[in-house]
């Protein structure tokens, strides 16, 4: 029951510059550009839509208000600066459309309205045609660095996530944070918590139940899936160093769950925390100094923090003082993003909801209000998380604008989400 426990808890476990003298952005919306999205004939269906996900995108961002334009437009149609001007539009994007007989290619014109001039001519081009969400978020991250807003490149990366398609099995997918554009990677048995390898995700971790939980490592670009080790009870990789070299792996080799760093070069493990309990879910924080973790040495879920070298060589720190059961959590800089457990039904499911708290202060905010809110993880920048919420038998990926107030949900349109990794 122990180990079924854990494997179930860790389941759910500017400001800116000046463009020019007339376009100056800030945070609120009301100052924002307003951006308008043009789409030339002749791109068939799928040009309208690319051409209303980038104005979804621009408005996922904060820093746009982004409208569409009622009626495509001709190629060789010249722009009316003034008129734009008059109706207080500033910035202006024509989408063009079309498929070669080897690849779809988007063409996508930026018009700065008050400087009466093109600022952007781009092409884009993919030979998978289901994967143009991949082009559109690119697109809206040139808009957006031409108006030198605070970056938003996490518009471009892939989420990896494993759903289960019918009792004990599960499927590994890569897709874009809309979940348009889906790719499966791993099929075929129980394959569960992906984590990507490093940076550039051109690689995964993932444990697949075979007579024992065993890690297997995903290479995207060759294809190829290489065994590494496996464990008794469970095996989870939760974190992966910088520079790839080392991972953060629960294991229970004893039937206890412990956190282990493990050396990919040296294919060696140092135990990191010895309770007597339940230690799970190692995220690196303090540049790479520390570790954090989920543990129930209190008597139910909370978060702890721990040196690299290990329980035996530094004292565990609790780190967050609000909640009665906190089952996962994910950091940046001083900032801790929880998931807390906030009812206790015995039949049903129970509310947990995302806070975010500073570690040098009192500082709490609550992120969410309803449902079952789990698996938070920060942008590279900080400004941005992606959550899993399942509510009323559907799973989701949520997106928190922490400066702007915002959050957006993108479901699944089949199967519940087991875990993810951004």
């Amino acid at each position: 029951m122990k180990k079924l426990f854990v494997v179930v808890w860790m389941c759910v476990g500017v400001l800116f510059a000046k463009v020019d003298a007339t376009l100056e952005v800030v945070k609120q919306v009301g100052n924002a550009p307003t951006i308008l999205i043009q789409t030339i004939e002749g791109g068939g269906e799928l040009a309208p839509k690319i051409s209303r996900m980038l104005m979804a995108d621009l408005k996922i961002t904060g820093h746009f208000k982004a409208q569409e334009a009622q009626n495509a437009v001709l190629e060789e149609e010249v722009i009316n600066f003034d008129a734009l001007r008059a109706e207080g539009v500033n910035l202006v994007f024509r989408i063009k459309v079309w498929q070669t007989q080897e690849n779809l290619v988007v063409k996508a014109l930026l018009y700065d309205v008050n400087l009466s001039r093109l600022v952007l001519d781009k092409e884009y081009s993919t030979k998978e045609i289901a994967s143009y969400p991949m082009i559109v978020h690119r697109i809206a991250i040139e808009a957006n660095d031409y108006i030198k807003a605070p970056k938003v490149d996490w518009l471009n990366r892939k989420v990896v996530l494993a759903y289960y398609t019918k009792s004990g099995e599960s499927k590994i997918i890569q897709a874009d944070y809309t979940l348009s554009f889906v790719e499966t990677l791993v099929e075929g048995g129980l394959n569960i918590f992906p984590k990507w390898a490093n940076k550039e995700q051109s690689a995964i971790y993932y444990t697949k139940y075979l007579d024992k939980p065993t890690l297997f490592k995903y290479d995207l670009k060759t294809g190829q899936t290489t065994q590494m080790f496996n464990s008794n009870g469970m095996l989870v990789v939760s974190d992966v160093s910088k520079d790839s070299s080392k991972l953060l792996v629960t294991m229970a080799p004893k039937d206890q769950a412990d956190v282990f760093l493990y050396d990919v070069a040296k294919n060696s493990f140092q135990q990191i925390t010895k309770y007597r309990g339940i230690d799970v879910s190692g995220n690196f924080i303090d540049e790479e100094q520390r570790i954090m973790f989920i543990s129930d040495r209190l008597g139910y879920p909370n978060i702890f923090g721990v040196s690299i070298m290990g329980e035996s060589m530094g004292a565990v720190e609790q780190m967050v003082y609000h909640g009665r059961n906190n089952n996962a959590a994910n950091a940046y800089g001083e900032y801790i993003v929880y998931s807390s457990r906030e009812s206790s039904e015995e039949f049903g499911r129970n509310t947990f909801n995302l806070y975010l708290v500073s570690s040098k202060s009192d500082f709490i905010r609550r992120l969410t209000a309803n449902g079952v809110n789990q698996l938070p993880r920060f942008s590279s920048d900080g400004e941005t998380i992606m959550y899993l919420k399942h509510q009323e038998n559907q799973s989701a990926l949520g997106i928190i604008r922490l400066n702007y107030n915002k959050t957006f949900l993108f479901p699944l349109k089949e199967g519940v989400i087991q875990s993810m990794d951004w």
